[in-house]
């Protein structure tokens, strides 16, 4: 019995301990720290994306967003359910990923076995472009529009594993 409330006691001390300090190098969160320069300390927080991405297409983006997490609680999560659903669906993932990588006319996409039959294909695109995930340049072509590139890398980095 004393053995395990040995045990017991040691168990009960590394939980309650406090965690370890961990050296992180300055500058490390310099995105972080520029964030709680700008925000309420007494709020409850905001949130912040950006990213700065070329493409293998020659095109580039620089683009940062700033929201404070009241304004997200407040809202109703909902009313983003389309958005989030047409990402949901490997074909239109595996389109978004082609059309950011330069293959961007309905000619193109449907010499892609991947992407399903020309009927399949045009369902996906048009989900897509619904949602706002895609635009038509012309007729037939398709582009991910200037202010979408960063956000949807951040909705990939989010869900990686």
């Amino acid at each position: 019995m004393a053995t395990l409330e040995r045990r017991l006691d040691a168990l009960t001390a590394r939980l309650t301990s406090a965690p370890a300090e961990t050296s992180v190098p300055a500058g490390t969160f310099w995105a972080l720290d520029g964030l709680k320069q700008r925000v309420d300390a007494e709020g409850a927080g905001a949130v912040l994306f950006t990213g700065t991405v070329g493409l293998p297409t020659g095109e580039h983006y620089d683009w940062q967003y700033g929201t404070p997490v009241e304004g997200l609680f407040g809202a109703d999560w909902s009313a983003w359910a389309d958005r989030l659903a047409a990402l949901g669906h490997p074909v239109r993932l595996r389109l978004l990923h082609r059309i950011l990588g330069g293959v961007r006319t309905t000619a193109e996409l449907a010499a892609d076995e991947e992407l399903g039959t020309t009927g399949q294909l045009y369902h996906h695109l048009r989900h897509l472009v619904s949602a706002g995930w895609l635009q038509s340049e012309a007729r037939g072509r398709y582009a991910v529009p200037g202010d979408r590139v960063v956000p949807l890398l951040v909705i990939l980095s989010g869900v990686r594993t």
